[in-house]
């Protein structure tokens, strides 16, 4: 977005805020020190403070007081992917004292002249965006900014009353989209609930459940490899599930790939109803959930960074064993047995193969698939409800910075 009403006067940041940087988690301090909470990059999220976990550390009374976040600071990150840079966020002292890591800015703004929130908001706009991905360094794939691009970032300003018209507009779309995201969160909260009231918490397995591994119970492959050499075959085009496409209990097909066949791999790879997929590395802690191919394509292949579990429907429905990888049996189990560098987290097949599995009564195991299925239908009209409200603020936030509210 970089058309703004003709009225707008256009400041450099550095004009109407104080930017200050944050304490170094590495660094040597001299004197007595108390522990105080801190923020870090994953606390600030793009519109939104995260706080389901919030740090400590050592600081002298000297830092906590140059440091210190006040209400109405904005916190922005210094770097990340490319098309979250600059992303931040208000501030709002449910914490206090508090301060944050050297990796996020800290801007406190003139309010005579910026309406804290409008600043937040102006944030989220394709002008702020390109600006920072054009002012930004970047290196393997992570974009930084320093405080000189920041300090000269354009803001545009209208009327302070203009301001925070606009702010307020903006906050009600998004307190809408918040309580929807909310409603989803306790959808899949009362599913886990049903899981342990039903099965029994399965670190501990209080009910008894007869345990076998995964390699008895069902046929696991691997996915297709996409940089193979493939000569004198006759090839067709097919879509095909990529790790971005399995997510947490759902499959994601807002952007499929496609990918050139034989015959021979279209039928090895082929996906069938009631597949289960499960990454095979990612971050530690999202490793193992997978989600349960319905059909949603046909034909359709995966990647060999996928795996497929075919189960044997006589002794183990798909939906269960997805919620029993998912529990914190399966994510303690995968934990334990992955190889991990620089952050990531791998399994291979022969680790998936003995992964043990609890096998209660298949009666039981068809009951809740029918109470998952109730669920589900009801979250996923939450889910189109908060997508829709998210491309409502999208299209709000177009409008109310182009002057069209």
């Amino acid at each position: 977005m970089s058309h703004f009403p003709a009225t707008w006067r256009y400041v450099p940041l550095e004009s109407v805020a104080d930017i200050g940087s944050g304490i170094t988690k590495g660094r040597k301090p001299k004197g007595t020190t108390r522990p105080v909470p801190y923020l870090r990059v994953a606390n600030v999220q793009a519109g939104h403070i995260d706080l389901s976990e919030v740090r400590e550390i050592d600081a002298t009374d000297e830092e906590i007081s140059r440091f210190g976040l006040e209400e109405d600071d904005v916190l922005m990150t210094e770097g990340g992917d490319p098309d979250k840079l600059g992303r931040g966020a208000l501030w709002d002292s449910r914490i206090n004292p508090c301060i944050h890591q050297n990796h996020i800015f800290r801007v406190r703004l003139d309010k005579r002249r910026v309406f804290p929130a409008y600043f937040a908001r102006l944030l989220g706009t394709r002008w702020a965006v390109d600006y920072f991905v054009k002012a930004a360094k970047q290196t393997t794939g992570i974009a930084t900014i320093n405080k000189t691009q920041l300090r000269g970032f354009p803001v545009p300003l209208p009327p302070l009353p203009e301001q925070k018209r606009i702010a307020a507009i903006l906050d009600k779309a998004d307190a809408i989209r918040r309580k929807r995201q909310e409603a989803i969160r306790l959808t899949e909260e009362l599913l886990r609930s049903a899981f342990l009231e039903m099965f029994g918490d399965p670190v501990t397995n209080p009910k008894g459940w007869e345990v076998r591994e995964l390699e008895s119970l069902a046929d696991i492959g691997s996915g297709i490899a996409k940089g193979r050499k493939l000569r004198g075959e006759r090839l067709t085009i097919v879509p095909y599930m990529r790790v971005a496409n399995v997510q947490d209990g759902h499959i994601d097909l807002s952007d499929v790939k496609t990918i050139e066949v034989t015959d021979a791999e279209r039928e090895k790879f082929a996906l069938e109803v009631g597949d289960l997929l499960l990454t095979e590395g990612g971050d530690p802690d999202k490793l193992g959930p997978g989600a349960v191919w319905r059909g949603e394509l046909s034909p359709c292949v995966h990647q060999n960074h996928i795996f497929r579990v075919r189960v044997t429907f006589g002794k183990v429905r798909p939906e269960y064993l997805s919620a029993l990888i998912g529990s914190r049996h399966g994510k303690r189990y995968f934990l334990r047995a992955a190889k991990q560098t620089t952050g990531i987290a791998t399994i291979n097949k022969t680790q998936l193969r003995a992964f043990p599995v609890l096998l209660p009564p298949l009666k039981l195991q068809n009951d809740y698939v029918n109470v998952l299925s109730s669920i589900e239908t009801h979250g996923s009209r939450l889910g189109k409800a908060e997508r829709d409200s998210h491309r409502l603020g999208h299209a709000l936030t177009q409008c109310a910075f182009s002057g069209k509210l």
